[in-house]
Formats: C-alpha cells, sequence, structure tokens
C-alpha cells in the first residue's frame, strides 16, 4: 500500500466518527449491503460518512489488505474497524453498539423509531 494511500484512508477515517467504506454514496447506494448499511445507520441519529469505493481498485485493496475484510462495506467507528452489519447488528441487539456511539460522540442521540413491515 503506497504511504499516499494509507495517509488518505487515515486521514478519512479520522474525519468521520461512523465511516462506512462501501458501493455507492449514502444518496445513490449502488449494492444491497451498502443500502443496508445506509438504513442501519441512519435509525441510529448520529451522523455518518459513505465513501464509494467501487470503482477504486487500489484503495479497495489497502482496505482489505489493512482490515483482514475482503468485503464491502467496511464500518469503522470511532477509529476502529467493526466489520459489517453482521457484527454489527447484534451489537446493536445487546445494547453494546447504542453505548460505543454514545461514547464516540460524547452524547445520546435521537434514535428514530423502526417501522417493520413484514
Amino acid at each position: 500500500m503506497s504511504d499516499v494511500l494509507q495517509s488518505e484512508i487515515a486521514e478519512e477515517i479520522a474525519a468521520h466518527k461512523i465511516l462506512v467504506y462501501g458501493k455507492g454514496t449514502k444518496t445513490m447506494p449502488r449494492c444491497g449491503f451498502t443500502l443496508e448499511t445506509i438504513e442501519f445507520f441512519s435509525n441510529f441519529g448520529y451522523p455518518f460518512e459513505v465513501i464509494d469505493v467501487l470503482e477504486n481498485m487500489p484503495k479497495r485493496e489497502a482496505l482489505a489488505k489493512m482490515t483482514d475484510w475482503p468485503t464491502l462495506p467496511k464500518v469503522f467507528i470511532d477509529g476502529k474497524f467493526y466489520g459489517d452489519t453482521d457484527i454489527l447488528g447484534p451489537m446493536a441487539e445487546n445494547g453494546e453498539l447504542a453505548a460505543l456511539l454514545e461514547n464516540a460522540f460524547g452524547y445520546r442521540a435521537e434514535s428514530k423509531p423502526v417501522i417493520n413491515l413484514h
């Protein structure tokens, strides 16, 4: 991984308390898993950023090596890598994620109500 690329990734992670590297953007996800992750974090009430790495193979490869996680999306919270919603879903269910986010942001956000249609 080039120093420039490594530095760019480090700056992006440092700039956002919640950062998702995915396929597409927050307003235009290009993959179901990225959409699922966007919807997941939208319910927590904290700001988050999505960086599209779909067509940036050098960055995708660098992230895969850095995290030892081959797939997208990749979620970082407060500078630490957490995987994706397969990991974060159970953390949300047991309350661990809410506590983590409150600690990262220094306040408790007002969660949006979840409506299950199924």
